[in-house]
């Protein structure tokens, strides 16, 4: 038998070993995320779609080569601890200061959408995977979300390209809503409030929500700030449930596995937002995760790029685009109604 010293010396050469493994590869993704960073802050462009885009040029270097074993790492293990972080942001003390009737609002256009979503996916050709990877995406926060949906849905050889193509969608319907819906909330007459509500409820990603809200004041910022976190915070239960739902409907994937009940970076997610909500966690802690977070997802979403076959994405037809449109057009709807309802 080896000995503790034995047994510690063989660990930490393993470590090592799969440290020099990785390290190409993550390297490039951090590469490309500074980039992405970079260009987002320099050309008012989304980084989460700068890092994505770059990513698929780079596509080859997720093929072969040294870099493929740590591409495969950051779009799959950094991506998880960066959903995981996210908890970080939710406080549920702060949400309940939106008031029951806006709360409801926000929750029933969440699972409207998601409901609409698996309902006409088969008038546009696609089936219940793929519709609730996208609907989810649309009702709660974009990338991230598609991210951690993903993580339960059973795989299969399309399971990637699924994923990618969703992140792009959504991603560049969050931009063109960052632009058009404030030019909406003005032509409507929406006071500082509403605006916010309409805004945090609507629009896929977070980043894009905060532009879009302090775009018209501070308070229609805050307001759309705190919506927005409020649907980030519904990511966990709806992963738990839509999980529970999936494993006692579905086959094992081509793996030979059921997806897991509660992926461990959604309970991460869950024991975050608890100790946030309850003021566990310092504010110079809580804003340095939230920052790891965002990088974290930035080189995960550059990794998950460089993973990507360019033509099999577009190769998703004109249909998944359609599918994706028509459930950012009801989210808004719902919300919309919700508002001019209550008000």
């Amino acid at each position: 038998m080896l000995g503790k010293t034995e047994l510690k010396s063989s660990f930490g050469a393993d470590v090592a070993q799969t440290a020099r493994t990785m390290f190409p590869g993550v390297m490039v993704a951090i590469t490309v995320a500074v980039t992405a960073k970079f260009l987002s802050e320099h050309y008012a462009t989304p980084a989460m779609l700068m890092a994505l885009l770059i990513g698929i040029a780079l596509s080859f270097l997720g093929e072969e080569g040294k870099t493929v074993p740590g591409i495969g790492f950051a779009a799959r293990t950094l991506l998880r601890l960066g959903v995981a972080l996210l908890g970080v942001r939710i406080s549920m003390t702060l949400m309940m200061g939106l008031g029951w009737d806006l709360i409801a609002l926000v929750v029933g256009g969440v699972l409207a959408t998601i409901g609409f979503g698996l309902l006409i996916a088969r008038f546009f050709g696609h089936k219940w995977r793929f519709a609730f990877l996208t609907a989810g995406s649309v009702a709660i926060c974009g990338a991230s979300a598609a991210m951690a949906i993903s993580a339960i849905l059973p795989k299969d050889e399309r399971s990637e390209e699924r994923l990618i193509f969703t992140v792009l969608g959504v991603t560049v319907l969050s931009t063109i809503a960052m632009i058009a819906y404030p030019i909406l909330v003005r032509t409507l007459g929406m006071d500082d409030v509403a605006g916010g509500v309409f805004l945090g409820g609507t629009i896929h990603d977070v980043a894009q929500v905060v532009g879009a809200g302090f775009s018209i004041s501070e308070q229609t910022g805050d307001t759309a700030t705190l919506v927005k976190l409020f649907r980030v915070a519904m990511l966990a239960p709806v992963v738990l449930v839509a999980s529970l739902i999936i494993r006692n409907v579905t086959d094992m994937d081509e793996a030979g596995k059921r997806p897991p009940i509660l992926p461990g970076f959604v309970i991460g997610f869950l024991v975050l937002a608890a100790a946030s909500s309850f003021g566990l966690i310092p504010p110079f802690l809580s804003e340095l995760l939230s920052q790891t977070s965002r990088w974290l997802l930035l080189i995960a979403i550059a990794a998950v790029g460089m993973k990507t076959n360019l033509k099999q994405i577009l190769s998703v037809g004109g249909a998944a685009i359609a599918l994706i449109v028509v459930e950012t057009l009801f989210i808004a709807g719902i919300i919309l109604a919700g508002l001019t309802f209550l008000t």
